[in-house]
């Protein structure tokens, strides 16, 4: 019934917490696939420990399709490596109510691993801001996104040539496809790792500009936003240091 996509790319410390929450779920996922951007971390010795099918990725956008071409299932989950489902409930419900609503892609409210209240501030402030907007202009991070695949091929999956926001293109385009909603019957916990290394302000501002650029120009193509995908391993960054 259920494919989970996890693009990856030196994520050695993150992916066995969400491999291990994946596997207290009540509701086993048919596969789960790894798909990974040539890792220099033990993140595809992690993956095969824990029976996880890997395939090459890329960049995210690339990682996410590469993994969607070899589901066979009804549904596909993408998810980042560093969130954890720790509803154990999380794929039982998300489904249910997929297919209880006749949802075709679907997204839930996030919440942060952090003790910090302006974190908690910021992402109870996303949630509000993307439920406004709705199906009207969907938002929906790709750290979290569950789909229909039949719906997924007809969109020709996320495009590979957008630099930032390509989950909500991604969103936009099914939209138009299909049905899209956000869940109720849970959420998803994200780390912070983003936020304590770009910095919260530089974070916000980051994403009020991109917010501006697609509703006026459209996907955002070019790398002024400086998005980067995947985490150097410890050993690098001492090197660098």
């Amino acid at each position: 019934m259920l494919t989970i996509v996890i693009p990856t790319k030196n994520e050695e410390t993150y992916l066995p917490r969400l491999l291990a929450s994946i596997s207290k779920q009540t509701l086993a996922p048919a596969q789960v696939i790894v798909a990974d951007a040539q890792s220099t971390d033990a993140t595809r010795q992690i993956a095969l420990a824990h029976g996880v099918r890997v395939v090459e990725g890329g960049m995210i956008s690339c990682g996410r399709n590469a993994g969607a071409r070899e589901a066979k299932t009804d549904f596909i989950l993408f998810l980042d490596a560093d969130v954890e489902l720790r509803d154990p409930e999380f794929l039982e419900k998300a489904v249910g109510e997929m297919l209880e609503r006749k949802l075709d892609l679907a997204t839930c409210d996030v919440f942060p691993l952090s003790d910090q209240f302006i974190d908690h501030f910021l992402h109870k402030a996303y949630n509000t801001y993307a439920r406004a907007w709705g199906s009207m202009y969907p938002h929906a991070p790709g750290f979290c996104l569950l789909t229909r695949r039949d719906l997924h091929e007809r969109i020709g999956g996320f495009d590979e040539n957008i630099s930032f926001c390509e989950d909500h293109d991604y969103a936009r385009r099914a939209k138009e496809a299909g049905t899209f909603g956000f869940l109720t019957s849970t959420k998803i916990p994200v780390s912070i790792r983003r936020l304590d290394r770009d910095g919260r302000l530089n974070i916000v501002i980051k994403y009020l500009l991109a917010e501006v650029q697609l509703a006026v120009l459209g996907p955002i193509r070019h790398d002024k936003f400086r998005y980067t995908f995947g985490h150097a391993p410890a050993r690098e960054r001492e090197h660098d240091l």
